[in-house]
């Protein structure tokens, strides 16, 4: 019995632009599974060149349109959910992704699309380099 490839946690594991854990203040709009409009202010959990994690009480459908924006710079941008992640007390983690690359959106300097964790320029700052004894 043969087993075909899984093209999803292919997918998972090749990001198309890094993520950055980062807390943005944004405020979000657009129609809930209710089919009302809602209007909310939250904070991203990360965010990247093509989207944004973030953590909101609305409940909306996976494909949804909603507006996006960055509360720092008032900037807009319009988006879609594209995962439905887990509900923390009365709020669920949702995946919102640009219509469009936009990484100056978020006026952060992201990593290069091949950079890794295990990049030795990735040293946090309680790394310290070992001595070196002569």
């Amino acid at each position: 019995m043969s087993q075909l490839p899984s093209n999803r946690s292919n997918a998972g594991a090749r990001r198309r632009s890094q993520r950055v854990l980062m807390q943005v203040s944004v405020r979000l709009h657009g129609i809930d599974t209710q089919g009302k409009p809602f209007d909310e202010e939250a904070d991203t959990l990360a965010i990247n060149a093509h989207g944004a994690l973030v953590l909101v009480q609305a409940r909306v459908t996976s494909g949804s349109l909603l507006t996006l924006r960055n509360n720092t710079t008032r900037e807009e941008q319009e988006c879609s959910v594209v995962f439905l992640g887990p509900v923390r007390g009365n709020k669920a983690e949702i995946g919102l992704e640009f219509s469009a690359r936009r990484p100056q959106f978020w006026r952060v300097a992201f990593p290069p699309e091949d950079w890794s964790p295990k990049n030795p320029e990735a040293r946090t700052a309680t790394q310290q380099p070992k001595p070196v004894h002569k």
